[in-house]
């Protein structure tokens, strides 16, 4: 594929998208607002699950798709940042997940003795966890050793970009950009301590709950979570709400109560009610825009999927077969 394309949008889905089109032959320049360091991504947690996205029936797919990368990613755990950690996701049955559940290799159902006071089923895993400052990087220079170009600089519009091809992985930025005002935030306060001797995850987050448990251990520390605010802009993390994290996981496991506090993190989760957007469209002057945007929760847990869909996208629409629509 010999076709210049420009990705805007320098989240883990810009990028990952941006490195899926370089090494299929096509010459990228990724435009992004901000520093990888600065964007929703960085924040994430980052273990692969789906949460708060949709639709149902093709996050599973998507969701696989990545976790198969993520499993040869590993393999260089202080290259990529992936790492594959046990750990158990409570109050979830595998009888509540769609089919994809069944092919998540080792997913199974937790023993009693496993779960923590409190919860009577949980699942147990062992899944890729992701310091997300050290595999936004590596997505950088993957990109770059590809050909690609990152430049930062602002989109004010998804035309007149010069290139025949733009793709837009926006994020929240979509909703004004395309426009499509149906993209809401839905606000992640997370608090990071140092690891008093973690070495598990541990989520009981509900798909619609304000409120959730989860600590992952990183490199760096524990992040504790957290929750999910829908509509909340504020960037600001709120001390009640640390404090309150702080308390819930302490709950599940008391040595977190004392862990020295390192730093204090806010995302905005894009969320689109109507689910994540891959869909082409030929533009007035024929040239091509794919959509990439509306991940909600689960951009990580998702991306290698989506930006293989919207790949094939690319590939049909400047093959001359018009408007492709992916969903």
């Amino acid at each position: 594929m010999v076709t210049d394309v420009v990705v805007v949008g320098g989240g883990v889905i810009g990028l990952t998208t941006a490195v899926v089109l370089a090494e299929d032959g096509a010459r990228v320049r990724l435009w992004t607002r901000d520093p990888a360091s600065d964007t929703t991504s960085a924040v994430a947690g980052a273990l692969w699950w789906p949460y708060r996205i949709e639709p149902e029936a093709r996050v599973g797919e998507w969701s696989l798709a990545s976790l198969d990368v993520y499993g040869r990613l590993a393999e260089d755990p202080a290259g990529t940042g992936v790492r594959l950690v046990p750990g158990i996701t409570a109050d979830t049955s595998l009888a509540g997940l769609g089919s994809w559940g069944r092919r998540v290799p080792g997913l199974r159902e937790a023993r009693a003795e496993e779960l923590p006071p409190g919860y009577g089923t949980g699942l147990r895993a062992r899944l890729p966890l992701i310091d997300m400052p050290v595999h936004l990087a590596y997505l950088r220079r993957r990109l770059e050793a590809a050909g690609g170009v990152v430049e930062v600089r602002e989109a004010g519009a998804l035309t007149g970009t010069g290139a025949r091809t733009v793709v837009n992985c926006t994020g929240l930025g979509a909703r004004t950009l395309v426009p499509d005002p149906g993209m809401v935030p839905v606000r992640g306060q997370l608090v990071t301590v140092e690891n008093p001797g973690i070495e598990e995850w541990f989520v009981a987050a509900g798909h619609d709950a304000a409120e959730s448990v989860y600590f992952f251990p990183q490199p760096f520390g524990v992040v504790l979570g957290g929750t999910a605010e829908e509509g909340s802009w504020s960037a600001e993390p709120d001390p009640g709400t640390a404090e309150a994290i702080i308390a819930r996981c302490a709950a599940v496991r008391p040595e977190l109560a004392d862990a020295k506090v390192l730093e204090h993190r806010v995302g905005l989760r894009p969320v689109r009610p109507r689910g994540v957007r891959i869909e082409a469209e030929r533009l007035a002057d024929g040239g091509l825009l794919v959509h990439n945007y509306g991940h909600g929760g689960a951009g990580v847990t998702v991306a290698w999927g989506c930006a293989a869909d919207a790949a094939r996208l690319v590939r049909a629409g400047t093959a001359g077969a018009g408007a492709v629509r992916g969903g």
